[in-house]
């Protein structure tokens, strides 16, 4: 038995080069620019062109690349050991498609074929499900699919922000960080969305609010000061809040700690490397903040990883309950293939 894995993330531009190729692959997606191809493409290459110089500046901080690539094939390869070493019986294999940059799930699925599996799942490395994360890469992979007549039993792991693991990753974490701390503000960072991208149904706040919950519950001290808030906003839209730079500003001018948790992502990228430990430490010391800590990001986290593998293996009987799924947040009714709607 031979079970193929395939680790959705957005991916990161390799070079300075590629930052205005990748950002036209982000705004060019209709999860994103919700508009006529016709409209899209032309404006996803204005903005692209447009947003080029200040991305290429964050990805200067970060050496000219992303760092996203190589750390998620330590992820790959982490969880493929641990799948491994669990099941004897089966073979696994561990592929990665980036939705922005390289490699694309065009080139993934040509390696999924030649690996020849008996089931594929697919397994995004976003733990809350947003039709802008998640929900694009599952889709786009469903299509290249069918266009390659990749004819192979196929399932998927949607999310898994409850997942006892996941919150035990992160509670460990923060546990270190906080024990000898006073005076402190414990601030969950997520990235932020569209308010009316969660009207129109979008899961994800509500399931990123289950996180934050279910990480408070397993470090179990009703003392902690904490709030969870919302980063990376672009646009005028309105998005949802509150806004991590205003936390940050009103939690540093009462000169507390502030301790930041990447709630959202398990890679170290721009959003955490750059926003989180340059431009929002900066921000935080220039409104008074003398002490700035930054949980990392979960990366190869063994409970991370360990939970990962196990959702993999058991995951005919992982179903999320009406209890704490109630219908109106489960993920769209169209994505057959959620295990909310199992």
């Amino acid at each position: 038995m031979k079970k193929a894995i395939v680790l959705f993330n957005l991916g990161g531009p390799d070079n300075l080069e590629s930052v205005e190729p990748f950002l036209f692959n982000l705004f060019n997606d209709p999860a994103i620019l919700n508009l006529p191809k016709l409209i899209r493409y032309p404006l996803a290459k204005l903005i692209s062109k447009k947003r080029a110089p200040i991305a290429k500046e964050i990805y200067k901080e970060l050496g000219g690349s992303s760092p996203i690539l190589k750390l998620t094939k330590d992820q790959a390869n982490s969880l493929e050991n641990s799948l491994n070493s669990k099941q004897n019986k089966t073979e696994y294999k561990v592929f990665i498609a980036m939705r922005c940059w390289k490699p694309r799930a065009s080139d993934t699925i040509q390696e999924v074929k030649n690996f020849n599996p008996n089931e594929i799942i697919l397994l995004p490395l976003y733990p809350q499900y947003s039709a802008a994360t998640s929900g694009s890469s599952i889709l786009e992979w469903e299509s290249l699919a069918n266009k390659n007549n990749l004819n192979i039993n196929t399932k998927t792991i949607c999310c898994y922000p409850e997942d006892k693991k996941f919150i035990k990753a992160h509670s460990s974490l923060i546990k270190e960080k906080i024990v000898n701390l006073r005076h402190y503000k414990l601030i969950f960072s997520a990235h932020g969305l569209p308010e009316k991208n969660i009207k129109k149904g979008d899961p994800y706040q509500w399931q990123i609010e289950q996180s934050v919950k279910r990480v408070m519950d397993e470090i179990n001290d009703e003392s902690i000061d904490y709030v969870l808030s919302y980063q990376s906003r672009v646009g005028p839209l309105k998005w949802i809040g509150p806004s991590t730079e205003e936390v940050i500003v009103e939690n540093s001018k009462l000169n507390k700690h502030l301790v930041i948790v990447p709630i959202a992502f398990v890679s170290e990228h721009s959003e955490t490397l750059v926003e989180l430990d340059i431009e929002y430490e900066k921000l935080a010391k220039a409104n008074g903040c003398k002490n700035y800590t930054r949980i990392e990001a979960l990366g190869v986290n063994v409970n991370f990883i360990d939970g990962l593998s196990d959702l993999i293996i058991n995951k005919e009987d992982y179903k999320f309950t009406d209890s704490l799924y109630p219908p109106k947040k489960r993920c769209p009714s169209n994505f057959t293939k959620c295990p909310c709607l199992n």
